[in-house]
């Protein structure tokens, strides 16, 4: 068996506001092993960044807050980590590529020193050998080491992405959690952002949590997929399970919503209705309103995680059901 890296268990996350509290995570539960890529799959405002804020304890605080759960890195307790820790902690055990690559940089300082800076952070080297190895990390991901000195804004969108995937992997982290990294940029620089970003983690050894809406990065890049809905983890497994035996009616009305090559249709479907508030989330399931399949316990009871075959787990009521009437 593959040695684990992370390890999180019922992780809750919570926003407080003016207008209420916001139920950003609602127990996720999630493992890595070493070398393994996992894609975190949901839309927008599902909590996929907040569950990523949270393994690196970056929640803004105030107005988040952890509520409960555990994060565990390499056997460590992430949540009880001292300040001096969490400096080690972040950027050189693990690594995040934000968002946006255009606000990720600093525009008043060249390329070439913003990698100077993470490595002099996490390594002990004299500021000569550290400028060497920034040059050697730009050349790393494609760019010319002679643009050391040019700024952000002399870069076009996936250059600059390429400098943050460089200031990431400059330390050699053991996992390296990308958010949406390819949102921002045209097809084309996608697919080569996304081999870069493969054959690098393969080079450095790296873990990988990928964050993303785009079920074909997916495919193309992880070997297992958590789907992830209003703050809870619906459905996980290997990526053959997501992509070829999707159980959620939320993962299969994903799937179903994606135009497909080898079949011609007038009209895609759509999942009707909204996701649900985060200040007012249902008591049932909280996919409960959309769902075509849903019975009358899904409205008052929260549905379970069930391992329906070995490593595919699905949280609802309907799917246990259907397993537990073909084991009989």
């Amino acid at each position: 068996m593959s040695e684990k890296l992370l390890s999180i268990e019922n992780l809750v996350i919570h926003f407080e506001t003016d207008d209420g509290v916001v139920e950003a995570v609602n127990g996720v539960s999630l493992s890595l092993t070493k070398g393994e890529t996992l894609g975190l799959v949901g839309e927008t405002g599902a909590g996929k960044t907040t569950t990523a804020l949270g393994i690196m304890r970056l929640i803004p605080d105030p107005p988040g807050r952890i509520i409960s759960g555990s994060i565990h890195f390499g056997g460590e307790d992430v949540l009880s980590l001292s300040k001096s820790d969490l400096q080690k902690y972040r950027g050189h055990r693990v690594s995040m590529i934000f968002q946006d690559p255009m606000t990720s940089l600093n525009p008043v300082i060249n390329v070439g020193n913003q990698i100077v800076e993470a490595i002099e952070l996490h390594k002990d080297l004299t500021h000569a050998e550290a400028i060497a190895e920034a040059e050697n990390m730009l050349e790393l991901v494609g760019i010319p080491k002679e643009r050391f000195q040019d700024y952000p804004h002399q870069f076009s969108g996936g250059m600059k992405q390429r400098v943050v995937i460089a200031i990431a992997l400059c330390c050699n982290p053991e996992l390296l959690i990308a958010d949406e990294p390819t949102t921002a940029l045209d097809v084309t620089i996608q697919a080569q952002v996304l081999d870069m970003m493969r054959k690098l983690k393969e080079e450095f050894q790296t873990s990988m949590i990928m964050i993303t809406h785009d079920l074909g990065v997916v495919a193309e890049t992880c070997d297992r997929v958590a789907i992830i809905y209003a703050g809870q983890i619906i459905e996980m497994g290997d990526r053959r399970d997501i992509f070829k035996d999707s159980r959620h009616p939320y993962t299969i009305g994903l799937f179903n919503s994606i135009p497909r090559l080898d079949q011609e249709v007038r009209r895609l479907e759509s999942i009707k209705g909204l996701m649900p508030d985060s200040m007012n989330l249902p008591k049932g399931c909280n996919f409960c309103e959309r769902c075509t399949r849903s019975i009358e316990i899904c409205k008052d009871t929260e549905p379970e995680m069930k391992e329906l075959t070995p490593g595919h787990f699905v949280k609802c009521h309907v799917c246990a059901a259907e397993a537990e009437e073909v084991s009989q």
